[in-house]
């Protein structure tokens, strides 16, 4: 069976992406949109979530609402994207709300200044 991830569906992946052996297991962000993208061909384009504790890069979001998003701990979207194969992603644990998916969206046009 094939799961639908949702744009802004927080999931948990392991790093390195590829190695099935990993026990690091991140929180990562779906950016990607299911019908346009992610259901056609499997993968999707994310973010890294991380600890808000760590130093700051160019664009974090912080995430207001863990407990929506499925995370324990004060974190931020950082802007290190990735495309990933369903396959390596271990579980869906929550959403961004409505408020924190309006944050990554106004970061949107300060990482990708198309036209």
């Amino acid at each position: 069976m094939n799961t639908i991830y949702e744009q802004f569906d927080v999931v948990i992946v392991p790093v390195p992406f590829t190695d099935r052996q990993s026990d690091i297991r991140r929180p990562a962000l779906i950016l990607s949109d299911a019908p346009a993208f992610n259901n056609r061909i499997g993968h999707s384009v994310m973010a890294m979530i991380t600890s808000a504790k760590n130093a700051p890069w160019p664009l974090d979001t912080p995430i207001e609402d863990t407990r929506s998003a499925g995370l324990f701990t004060p974190s931020v979207v950082r802007m290190k994207l990735f495309t990933l194969e369903h396959k390596y992603i271990l579980d869906c644990v929550g959403s961004l709300s409505k408020q924190d998916r309006l944050m990554v969206k106004s970061a949107f046009p300060h990482v990708f200044k198309l036209g």
